[in-house]
């Protein structure tokens, strides 16, 4: 099943290219490259390590499998805003002030990742718990964007055939699939158990659909058209407005009360009207 993931990301990534998503997707482009440059370096040093049983076998692989998982993590944050921000493009005031969001929800993911950390292991054993965590988090913002694509869909007016939907879809999966198995399965359990190969079949579903939207045609775009009253264009509006100084006004306190300034105004108006009455006569 691991040749055969390899195989699929492989053929992922030969579409990939060759449609030139990695334009609209660059995070994604160099996730795929990280994952197909990395799966056989893995495959070679577990197989090493199998055969040998030496130290330097198990550390290398050690590094190279938990460094890769950390840069997976990484990634993922930013394939994530590629993904939002592509299906908010005709809003930029929310594009843009949700992708402010990702950063705060970035920056909040590191500090309960690495406050949450029981360093309990001390040196090179802490790094899969830093691993597990930023993974943790990411996989919760996959979940959030998939369920507010879904959601939002026919107001933003994203079909199910765009790749950025597929994209948060194929995520989405990876990101359930990665909870149940960490909640079902202990760390020290076997490859060959029945759950990993429940795992491992998931990812590869989730490889099969990411390779079928890369090969299928591109769908034509479409110019977006939604009424001016619409409730989503008004949040765009309020969302552009954010930030924006815009015109500075310099307001003054009046010393003079509301009500006298009324009465000043009036006076003015009934005497330009009569003055107006006079000339006619």
């Amino acid at each position: 099943m691991g040749a055969v993931e390899f195989l699929l990301t492989a053929t992922l990534a030969y579409f990939f290219w060759r449609k030139k998503l990695y334009i609209r997707f660059r995070a994604m482009g160099v996730y795929l490259l990280l994952r197909v440059v990395s799966s056989p370096v893995q495959l070679i040093l577990y197989t090493g390590y199998q055969t040998t049983h030496s130290l330097n076998w198990y550390m290398a692989y050690f590094l190279v499998f938990w460094g890769t998982y950390i840069a997976s993590a990484v990634l993922l944050f930013f394939v994530c805003v590629e993904v939002f921000r592509s299906a908010l493009a005709a809003l930029p005031g929310l594009m843009k002030f949700g992708v402010v969001i990702f950063r705060w929800a970035a920056l909040v993911s590191l500090i309960v990742t690495f406050s949450t950390v029981p360093f309990a292991h001390r040196g090179i054993l802490v790094i899969p718990d830093i691993a597990y965590g930023l993974m943790r988090s990411v996989s919760i913002l996959e979940l959030c964007l998939l369920g507010f694509l879904c959601i939002c869909m026919n107001a933003l007016r994203l079909s199910a055939r765009d790749m950025a939907f597929g994209l948060s879809f194929g995520f989405g999966m990876m990101a359930a699939n990665d909870f149940v198995h960490a909640s079902l399965i202990s760390r020290s359990a076997s490859l060959t158990e029945p759950l990993q190969v429940v795992y491992e079949a998931m990812i590869l579903v989730v490889l099969g659909v990411w390779t079928t939207y890369c090969a299928a045609p591109v769908p034509a775009t479409q110019p977006i058209v939604m009424p001016a009253n619409s409730t989503i264009y008004r949040w765009n509006e309020i969302a552009s407005a954010l930030g924006h100084t815009g015109t500075q006004v310099a307001v003054q306190h009046s010393n003079s009360f509301f009500l006298t300034d009324v009465e000043k105004v009036v006076d003015k108006v009934l005497n330009r009207n009569l003055k107006g009455h006079e000339s006619e006569v």
